[in-house]
């Protein structure tokens, strides 16, 4: 985002909401972009099953991304928009696991994630509506992932400086099988989370 949009966090005592809340204000008009230059889109996944030990809880960076929102003339948001490089997602930490990741381990996961779960397939996400009710911004859309494109939802907030959304994606409403390994005693989560991060723009 640009010079000319603000976000202000407001205090739970003034708002009456637990925690910060986010509103619009003094938007400029016009479209205004956010990318991996300023912010991080993250995928988190989460294990589970009789060995779940055995792995680990994944910190998944998407390294290429951008996002746009669309201000309109009075100074309202009208429409969010998203793309991401299905091609460029790499393992940052592993959590929670018996050892650590080797780098052997992250090179086996970036090409199960290029092979059998995205494919190469576009990542996107297209606004249909903002609703800005209960002091936070709800952005509903269209996701497309692995080749099926499905509604989905999610809450900007405003902490410490910053804005965040985290998007859940149930993998099995996208067509993608989660990962089995161990004869199925280790698995992942159907629905892992697409955590948004960016800096709460001033002035």
């Amino acid at each position: 985002m640009e010079p000319g949009v603000s976000l202000r966090a407001t205090s739970s005592t003034a708002a009456g909401f637990a925690g910060d809340t986010i509103a619009l204000v003094a938007f400029r008009a016009g479209t205004h972009r956010v990318g991996a230059d300023t912010g991080t889109l993250q995928v988190r996944t989460y294990r589970e099953g009789l060995a779940q030990k055995a792995g680990h809880d994944l910190i998944i960076d998407v390294g290429r991304w951008d996002a746009v929102a669309e201000i309109r003339e009075d100074g309202t948001l009208s429409a969010v928009k998203l793309d991401a490089d299905p091609h460029s997602l790499e393992v940052r930490e592993g959590l929670r696991g018996l050892k650590p990741l080797t780098d052997k381990d992250r090179a086996g996961i970036r090409k199960t994630i290029d092979e059998s779960i995205l494919r190469g397939q576009p990542i996107a996400f297209r606004s249909t509506a903002v609703d800005p009710g209960g002091g936070n911004l709800t952005i509903h859309g269209e996701l497309e992932l692995a080749g099926v494109t499905r509604p989905a939802s999610f809450v900007l907030e405003a902490t410490d400086g910053r804005v965040h959304g985290t998007l859940p994606v149930t993998q099995s409403e996208w067509g993608i099988k989660p990962y089995r390994g161990m004869m199925g005693a280790l698995k992942v989560r159907d629905t892992v989370e697409v955590v948004l991060d960016v800096p709460l723009p001033s002035g």
